[in-house]
């Protein structure tokens, strides 16, 4: 049966990425302190294990546009030649599905990545990812898509990576509408991070 899963890093004050956004601050201001815990070559044994399981292969993904890129409106209004942020091999392998309301074909990577867009929604950009893959299905993000997800009743499993770091502002990923009942299902500790494990239900 195929599972849908979130992991994402997540601020002190319920933020997974910094306020403004731009081509060079992809996270937006500060958004990049959430993600030291797994970047770099000495990591510490227990974020060692929950960097394995944040790039393991998943038989595809949904991510929202943001995640994709900085451009907003329709996509000859900034650059029509933007492949995201990851350079020529995203580091996804597999079809990635991407929320939009403005149509655009789809976009081959090196490295068996392909980025399809999506018009239709959530629930429609979760079915083609089920169809197009052979396994579980990631929301690689950001906050909005992994707030769609979990308000459609389609998120299976939530793992939190919460980073000791109050950004105040951005990108949250918990708000009013969205409260989901959680079942903590495991938890480690590093210096640098609290990872959790959830069952959404």
């Amino acid at each position: 049966m195929t599972h849908t899963t979130a992991h994402m890093s997540v601020s002190l004050d319920g933020f997974v990425a910094g306020p403004g956004q731009t081509y060079d601050d992809p996270l937006g201001r500060g958004g990049m302190a959430l993600h030291t815990w797994h970047i770099g070559s000495d990591l510490h044994e227990v974020d060692q294990r929950w960097t394995d399981r944040l790039l393991r292969e998943r038989g595809a993904y949904v991510m929202g546009r943001n995640m994709f890129g900085p451009v907003r409106g329709g996509w000859d209004t900034w650059d029509s030649e933007w492949r995201g942020w990851w350079g020529d091999e995203p580091p996804y392998h597999a079809p990635v599905f991407v929320l939009t309301h403005h149509e655009h074909a789809p976009i081959e990577m090196q490295g068996g990545t392909t980025f399809h867009f999506v018009t239709g929604g959530i629930v429609e950009a979760l079915r083609l990812a089920r169809e197009a893959g052979d396994g579980d299905v990631d929301v690689a993000g950001g906050a909005s898509a992994v707030r769609q997800v979990i308000a459609a009743g389609e998120l299976d499993e939530l793992t939190l990576d919460i980073v000791p770091v109050v950004l105040g502002d951005g990108e949250r990923i918990f708000d009013g509408s969205v409260r989901p009942a959680l079942e903590q299902l495991e938890v480690e500790h590093s210096p640098l991070a609290t990872h959790a494990r959830y069952r959404v239900s």
